[in-house]
């Protein structure tokens, strides 16, 4: 290498998709205790690390990013201050951040960004915190940042973040239907507390703490994708509906052709279809492109974040 080239470390990590999300009821805090079963799928996004003095960041990629800040309140930077402060390094980064995941989706983009950035900045500034120390420091980021660093099938409980590997068997088969447009976390969660507190006569009282079923850890343990498809479940769903209505028809549009079962992800509006195998991923992603729909394939579990170059 020559002097004048600067050391680069480039990281890929995964979106995901909750395939089990339930809302406890909300705390004094202002918070709310969640359990959730993530899936880490196949649609990564990329950072790479490059040496330099100071902090900046840039995107590429085919998702418009053009309203993303790339100042201190973006996660990847962020990320990588905290790593720095934390180790006491000195100096910054270039980060140039390959954005496929989409943006507001309920897919955890960012969160995997900020997942590679602590990666790719541990391996780049040779700051040996190692996976256990910046997991630690993934759970000060955000809900789902550890479980980006971690991948695979996880339980998540507490804000999110309280992580417990969920045993998982072969590949299961999502067609994910994209947005134009975002949903705000925080809107959605408004939403669905405002639906509680004026049903709460027929919904009753809601539980403190939550847990994810039974049924759903044994259909991932077993690999089986109709019993996944009837055990799925998301509290958040009815208020991304209400928000975003046009989502009732996609899901009808999907569960009428083909898929097992459709579930808003996260806090949407992303729709993730579960089908039975590729051939049949690949059909409704034809059904859903041929009605404007924008839409993609993948599978999962996948790995977490992980050096691919440097």
């Amino acid at each position: 290498m020559r002097s004048d080239q600067r050391r680069s470390i480039t990281v890929r990590a995964p979106g995901k998709i909750n395939v089990y999300f339930r809302v406890g009821a909300l705390q004094d805090d202002g918070y709310h205790e969640v359990a959730s079963l993530y899936q880490a799928v196949s649609l990564f996004e990329e950072v790479t690390a490059t040496e330099s003095d100071a902090f900046s960041l840039r995107f590429g990629g085919p998702i418009d990013t053009a309203g993303l800040p790339t100042d201190d309140t973006n996660l990847a930077i962020r990320a990588a201050k905290l790593l720095a402060a934390h180790t006491g390094y000195q100096g910054g980064v270039d980060l140039t951040v390959l954005k496929r995941v989409p943006i507001a989706g309920g897919m955890g983009g960012g969160s995997a960004d900020a997942a590679a950035t602590l990666l790719a900045c541990d391996e780049l500034w040779c700051t040996g915190v190692g996976r256990s120390g910046l997991a630690a420091l993934a759970a000060e980021l955000g809900a789902d940042v550890p479980f980006a660093l971690e991948g695979g099938t996880a339980v998540g409980t507490g804000r999110g973040d309280e992580l417990s590997q969920a045993l998982a068997k072969g590949t299961f088969h999502w067609v994910l239907a994209l947005s134009d447009g975002g949903l705000s976390t925080p809107e959605v969660y408004n939403m669905l507390d405002r639906h509680r507190d004026d049903h709460a006569n027929e919904l009753g009282e809601q539980p403190e703490y939550v847990k994810v079923e039974t049924a759903v850890l044994q259909a991932v343990r077993v690999g089986d994708a109709e019993s996944l498809a009837d055990s799925m479940h998301n509290d958040l769903q009815a208020a991304a509906l209400r928000l975003a209505p046009e989502l009732t028809k996609l899901l009808e549009l999907g569960e009428s052709r083909g898929a097992l079962a459709g579930i808003v992800s996260g806090s949407g509006p992303t729709v993730a279809f579960l089908v039975e195998s590729a051939q049949e991923a690949s059909e409704l992603k034809s059904v859903l492109s041929r009605a404007g729909v924008s839409a993609l394939t993948v599978t999962g579990p996948v790995h977490g974040a992980r050096v691919i170059e440097g």
